[in-house]
């Protein structure tokens, strides 16, 4: 079956999960490594015209939820990346296939798609605080990091959780502990693994005649007469 084409819509966030060949600890300084993505991320967001809004590193995984101004704008952040970690590990394809994102629809699942990914170490890796992660943007949402970083935007929906920075940290530092439930986990997954766009159904109908793709899975079964097989998963 041929690959679906990347998923794009203007002015819609997207999560983003790279998972690498090698994890970062092959290196001699996993952390300085990542330490260094982070840094080629910080460049990489401005060239492309992407708004980064959240990210993780940790161990075999990036992931980020990103705004991207054209529908390129992700793919080469990512290509980009590849390069410059396959320079610096020589070991082989730096990714474990291709990256799978998802279209995560404002006002409503954007918050739970910040939570899950910066939450990734807690979840996937057992860490007991993952806001102090320092390869993370939760700390800097959460306000257990001191300090921001110019090349992280805020998205709106974080923004209208408070008047001030430390109203809109209290806020989601209560949204972040709080967690997702396993309804909210799961979707959330099922929306990266399918590659499909995140939402309600009124989300998933506006954004049908200007995503770059048909943006939820097509229902299953033979055709209906005068229906066109594309249109079945």
């Amino acid at each position: 079956m041929a690959r679906l084409p990347r998923l794009y819509a203007p002015h819609i966030a997207q999560l983003v999960h790279a998972r690498l060949a090698h994890s970062f600890n092959t290196a001699p300084d996993a952390g300085q490594l990542m330490s260094q993505v982070q840094v080629w991320l910080a460049d990489l967001v401005q060239v492309h015209k992407v708004a980064l809004h959240g990210w993780t590193l940790f161990d075999d995984s990036i992931l980020l939820l990103a705004t991207p101004e054209n529908g390129q704008g992700i793919s080469r952040v990512m290509q980009s990346l590849g390069r410059n970690l396959a320079a610096s590990l020589r070991s082989g394809p730096v990714f474990m296939g291709r990256y799978r994102s998802a279209l995560i629809e404002p006002g409503q699942w954007v918050l739970p798609a910040m939570v899950w990914l910066e939450s990734f170490t807690s979840r996937e890796k057992g860490m007991d605080e993952p806001e102090l992660w320092p390869w993370s943007s939760a700390g800097i949402h959460t306000g257990a990091s001191l300090g921001s970083v110019a090349w992280l935007t805020d998205h709106e929906d974080y923004w209208l959780t408070g008047n001030t920075p430390f109203d809109r940290q209290a806020r989601y530092s209560e949204i972040f502990h709080r967690g997702l439930s396993m309804n909210e986990s799961a979707r959330i997954a099922a929306a990266l693994s399918g590659q499909w766009a995140l939402g309600g159904e009124s989300f998933l109908q506006s954004l049908a005649s200007r995503a770059s793709r048909r943006v939820s899975p097509g229902k299953r079964g033979r055709p209906r007469k005068g229906q066109s097989k594309t249109d079945v998963a």
